[in-house]
């Protein structure tokens, strides 16, 4: 079980948004530098977050720019808008469990209604912190 790059590389551009955007232009080879990927990476991450609502990218003076408040923006709503899992589970049950076994049989019976809590509460705990949390501790890292 994994959850995609896609979900820290949104992150990392969120907080890149914020601390340089009163320097330069935050573009998608700025931030490609910055978390050292291709910036085709970058676009199509950027394009998800410009769906969702969460930032639009500028055309033309090039750049990004965040739609809403830093408050509003949890680290769910970017968990959601850039895909973050397969078919929205967290977890990927193995397939085809032998109808044979008697563990086979019951498995899912066993385990669905868990593994389904478990992301709840992750995902709970995903609308906790916001991207103001990020700009505020860089702010602090910073003066240090």
């Amino acid at each position: 079980m994994q959850i995609s790059s896609r979900f820290t590389i949104a992150l990392h551009i969120f907080t890149c948004a914020e601390v340089f955007k009163d320097q330069c232009k935050v573009t998608s080879d700025f931030l490609a530098s910055s978390i050292n990927t291709n910036p085709v990476i970058i676009r199509k991450i950027l394009g998800q977050l410009s769906k969702a609502g969460l930032i639009k990218v500028l055309r033309g003076t090039g750049g990004i720019e965040i739609t809403r408040s830093l408050k509003e923006i949890t680290f769910y709503d970017v968990y959601k808008a850039v895909d973050s899992v397969e078919g929205g589970s967290l977890f990927h049950f193995h397939d085809n469990p032998s109808p044979e076994c008697p563990v086979g049989r019951n498995i899912h019976r066993l385990l669905d209604g868990k593994l389904q809590a478990i992301q709840e509460a992750m995902e709970e705990k995903m609308r906790g912190y916001t991207i103001a949390d990020l700009k505020n501790e860089m702010s602090v890292i910073l003066q240090e």
